[in-house]
């Protein structure tokens, strides 16, 4: 077993270089059966075996620096780095992250978990490296998904003036989580498809460097030529257009290829493009089938492939299904994601409506200013994205959404806590800069049903408009009341005279919750289902803290924008005669973990609920002995 001699880094140098074949064969092994018991990212760890397993022979680390663009590829990275225990606890709380991880190794460089940014890091570490007077390599290794990014390209533009030895390692494996889509792909693709260029080139190269030199006019009349030849047979090759120097195709599955080029790569001094070409899912035959599928996983039997756990109705699949049925009524409704079709529920609605589905690629920022033109347009559009991704495209929602006044619906899936992917994938923080965007509603559904309602109401609603969603399981109702959806009312599920237990998503289920916790202890609770992260329902608010000592806010987002800083707002511009009691977590990025461990660890189960509202100090019948002296007051 050769895996057994990677203990720590640079353990795989005592690996000779005829084994290599073999180790491979056996981290795909360990990786499968390790994923397999905890879930994780499998087709993207498969497909760079290799390519990891390279990239630690041709550089010395920790003093070289490598930066993994997203990092969902990085488990054979952290084999190599000693931590091949640790993937028994595997993006479990307290244990080894999915991603790069400072606190893990001094071999993790930054920690990430976004696509594109890769090369601008690395591009900043090495002007670093360069104002210091040191040497190291820095590597950013990227896949051809990120490059769809906007921001890799600012970066390449950059990276060409560059004057010391910066590598850009571009890992094509034609997908990104879903199939990759566009003129990127093309040129990809091309490049792929061409090793007749790259054996054209080096004999270009071998003929020009035996040349004696006979003056400048000589050397750029033949560079003129090579160029004309270059772009004769390969009129892609906008990377050396660009002044990055290019280097490949090379196999991602051949070690010895790969180290040559990247030791070659090195003794440049400028930015240099290796280009390598892998497999996603390569080793395992499920995850080459499918490589969508095998992306993330849940745990699953390796020897079938099948997923041991039956998921159940998602808040996703509430979408998928509203979505078609919606489509199938008006034909202005159109679906944008970016490269999410899986993710978001949207691959049935490719299949039925391939002309009105739009895959804009990992470019966020792209796919709402575009959604934006569908909208201006007279379509209606329906953008799918995760919370976490949102984020980098506020300006485009901003400007482009928001100034205009334009009907674009933003559909935010993994909204809240989403869970063992960690501090980089939580969706803790769209409702603090959702609530920046005038003119923008947010709402959020506390159910199935009425996340089905809220989705019939945005059909015709003329503004923007947003819906926020958690991960998991959508139950069909956690309560009878079902009122229609009317903007900025919110829902009163229970009635009370105590407090107030104000809720948001699903959120309102452990409020219901704690409310009957509370009624076994003599409080009279009322619980609202907020509805409307904004615009609030003021007036209910009002009349409830006639009625009631105390307002508690329970909302899964950070405390900093939150909706218990709209309440808290609310209470001091109109002067109302009420406490508020924010329950939302104190700003942080919260780690990884079982979305139930996590809640339970911020104090948004039942039980902690009911426990911060007693600690209040609110004593049961408070509002009636409230009332009580006012009205002597107002007498005397």
């Amino acid at each position: 077993m050769f895996l057994e001699q990677i203990n720590q880094t640079g353990d795989i140098r005592k690996i000779s270089p005829r084994d290599y074949a073999a180790l491979a064969d056996e981290i795909r092994a360990f990786l499968v059966t390790k994923v397999g018991e905890h879930g994780g990212h499998l087709a993207s760890n498969l497909g760079a075996v290799e390519l990891t397993m390279a990239l630690h022979l041709a550089f010395d680390l920790p003093k070289d620096k490598i930066i993994f663009d997203v990092g969902h590829q990085c488990y054979t990275h952290k084999i190599l780095t000693g931590r091949k225990d640790g993937f028994d606890s595997l993006r479990s709380l307290g244990g080894m992250s999915g991603f790069p991880k400072q606190a893990e190794s001094d071999t993790d460089i930054f920690d990430t978990g976004h696509s594109s940014t890769s090369i601008s890091m690395g591009m900043g570490l090495a002007k670093a490296r360069d104002a210091a007077g040191e040497d190291y390599a820095v590597v950013s290794v990227i896949g051809d998904g990120s490059m769809t990014g906007g921001m890799a390209f600012e970066a390449l533009n950059n990276a060409s003036r560059m004057k010391s030895n910066f590598i850009i390692v571009l890992n094509d494996n034609n997908m990104s989580i879903s199939h990759n889509i566009g003129g990127m792909n093309r040129a990809f693709q091309n490049l792929r498809t061409e090793p007749g260029y790259t054996r054209l080139k080096e004999s270009v190269k071998q003929m020009l460097d035996s040349i004696p030199d006979f003056g400048t006019h000589m050397v750029s009349g033949i560079t003129r030529v090579k160029n004309s030849i270059k772009q004769l047979v390969m009129p892609d090759m906008f990377f050396e257009d660009m002044d990055l120097t290019y280097l490949g195709p090379v196999d991602g599955h051949d070690i010895r290829k790969m180290t040559a080029a990247f030791e070659d790569a090195r003794r440049m001094n400028k930015a240099v493009i290796v280009h390598v070409v892998t497999q996603k899912g390569k080793g395992y035959k499920f995850a080459e089938e499918d490589p969508e599928r095998f992306h993330g996983v849940g745990p699953f039997e390796p020897s079938t492939g099948k997923m041991l756990c039956t998921p159940k109705r998602c808040f996703t699949d509430c979408v998928s299904d509203m979505l078609l049925e919606m489509a199938a009524e008006d034909r202005r409704v159109v679906a944008v994601t970016a490269a999410m079709a899986h993710g978001t529920g949207l691959t049935r609605f490719e299949e039925q409506f391939p002309y009105r589905f739009f895959d804009v690629g990992i470019a966020e920022q792209h796919a709402v200013s575009f959604a934006a033109g569908l909208a201006k347009g007279g379509l209606k559009p329906y953008v799918c994205i995760y919370s976490t991704f949102l984020q980098r495209s506020y300006d485009q929602l901003v400007h482009d959404v928001c100034l205009q006044d334009l009907p674009v619906r933003l559909l935010i899936d993994r909204a809240g806590i989403v869970g063992e992917d960690g501090e980089t994938h939580q969706g803790m923080l769209d409702v603090g800069y959702l609530r920046t965007c005038p003119g923008l509603t947010v709402m959020a559904p506390k159910d199935g049903r009425e996340l089905e309602a809220m989705l019939r109401f945005s059909l015709d609603f003329e503004h923007p408009l947003a819906i926020r969603y958690p991960r998991g399981a959508a139950p069909e109702s956690v309560s009878d009341s079902a009122e229609p959806v009317v903007h900025g009312k919110a829902e009163v599920l229970r009635r009370g005279k105590d407090i107030v237990l104000f809720a948001a998503g699903n959120m309102v289920k452990p409020a219901l919750d704690a409310a009957d916790i509370l009624a076994e202890k003599g409080f009279s609770p009322t619980v609202v289902n907020a509805r409307f992260i904004k615009p609030l329902d003021e007036e209910l608010l009002v009349s409830l803290a006639d009625e009631h000592r105390l307002i508690t806010v329970i909302s899964e987002s950070n405390r900093s924008g939150g909706l218990g800083e709209a309440v808290e707002d609310l209470v001091f511009r109109r002067r109302l005669p009420v406490e508020v009691l924010n329950l939302e977590p104190a700003d942080s990025f919260i780690p990884q973990g079982k979305p139930d461990e996590l809640r339970t660890k911020l104090g948004l189960d039942a039980a902690d609920i009911a426990d911060a509202i007693i600690a209040h100090g609110v004593a049961p019948g408070a509002g009636k002995v409230r009332r009580f002296f006012e009205r002597l007051g107002g007498k005397s």
